[in-house]
């Protein structure tokens, strides 16, 4: 009897589960061995990590966005609408009045995304088509003055995104001749830069921001935000205000509240899953990616990335074609990925076992910068 998966969530890690199970199947146009169902709520389907190349005009919308439903091929296809209840127990999902069941069940449903002190009254949100957009028409306008970019809060997913977000930016103002009028700062609650990867990456990434004149301002937790300001209470307990003439920010991150409403969440807020399998504790239903937690031995968790989302998908996705041709899942996620950090004219790679802080940096290269442009087109050449 042909078996049916359900895959909730048509971002980076969904996609790459529901196209590598219809790979591993077997899956041809015309002969589908398994009906993968993909459950998506945007018919535009944005690639994420493009969103700090568009707020700097190195892209534009329609060069980071393509359409949902052409993901569709080889038995996968897409269902589009709100989730409205999720039930583990049945592997079953209801969109609009519509319920749908499955034989397994992959949630690839990421964060859901808000707004905290009003930011979005004051700044942007990079995370977003939207906002990363607005941020570029308010940064070509730009004569000089005091940008910053804010994390207000933690965990967020793409810890590499502000960072990258603020080198991109000082390219930018210098090649407008602006560097001498222009402070660029980011400001967040975290004690160091990327601290799941280990001391040595951290550092790296400080001497880079400290490279362009960039000001990092470590310890930083925002207590309150107004036009053209924000006050933060700093390590020492101190209330400091800072200034800004341009804000770009990262929103709060929450695990969707469909999936809250579930018993698939444990104590810390999101769903926790073998780290290893990615399952859950419900039979045949795993999780992976952002909506996901993985504490790692250095106390710290694993970061909320598309790179793991995606490697996760692949070993589920391997392990769910075994299971269902009779064999034993015999493959294991090891915390592998890499990170691509652009600085505008040179990138920098970070990769290794996450698991282990194994991980190892390259030297800022223009090869670097033109293997990220490859990477972006490779992922709508490939699933699109």
């Amino acid at each position: 009897m042909k078996k049916t998966i359900l895959v909730l969530g048509g971002g980076i890690g969904g996609i790459s589960t529901a196209k590598e199970i219809s790979r591993k199947i077997g899956n041809e146009d015309g002969i589908n061995l398994a009906r993968i169902l993909v459950f998506e709520k945007e018919e535009q389907n944005v690639f994420g990590p493009s969103l700090t190349w568009l707020m700097v005009g190195k892209r534009d919308r329609d060069d980071v966005q393509k359409d949902t439903k052409d993901i569709e091929s080889r038995g996968i296809e897409v269902v589009f609408g709100d989730i409205e209840s999720v039930d583990p127990n049945d592997i079953s999902v209801t969109v609009q009045g519509k319920k749908y069941r499955g034989d397994y069940m992959i949630v690839s449903l990421g964060v859901e995304q808000s707004s905290e002190y009003n930011l979005e009254n004051f700044g942007h949100n990079f995370y977003t088509l939207e906002g990363a957009n607005l941020f570029y028409e308010q940064l070509r306008e730009f004569k000089g003055g005091k940008i910053a970019v804010l994390v207000p809060s933690i965990p967020y997913k793409s810890p590499v995104a502000p960072y990258e977000a603020a080198m991109l930016i000082e390219n930018y103002i210098r090649e407008k001749g602006l560097g001498e009028k222009t402070e660029i700062s980011v400001y967040t609650p975290e004690s160091e830069p990327m601290p799941f990867a280990g001391e040595k990456i951290s550092e790296n990434v400080k001497h880079l921001l400290e490279s362009k004149g960039v000001r990092y301002r470590p310890e930083y937790r925002l207590a309150s935000a107004s036009e053209n300001s924000l006050t933060f209470k700093t390590a020492s307990d101190d209330n400091v205000t800072e200034e800004f003439d341009l804000l770009a920010y990262t929103p709060k991150h929450e695990c969707p509240a469909v999936i809250r409403d579930t018993d698939l969440v444990g104590e810390s807020g999101w769903i926790e899953v073998d780290p290893k399998t990615m399952a859950t504790d419900f039979k045949n239903v795993y999780a992976i990616g952002d909506i996901t937690t993985i504490p790692l031995d250095s106390g710290e968790t694993l970061a909320k990335a598309g790179v793991f989302a995606q490697h996760q998908g692949y070993t589920v996705a391997h392990n769910i074609a075994r299971d269902i041709s009779g064999k034993d899942a015999n493959k294991t996620f090891e915390g592998e990925g890499k990170y691509i950090l652009d600085l505008g004219d040179k990138a920098q790679k970070v990769s290794g076992d996450f698991y282990e802080s194994d991980v190892d940096t390259k030297s800022p290269s223009i090869i670097r910068h033109w293997e990220k442009i490859l990477l972006e087109k490779s992922w709508f050449v490939k699933n699109f």
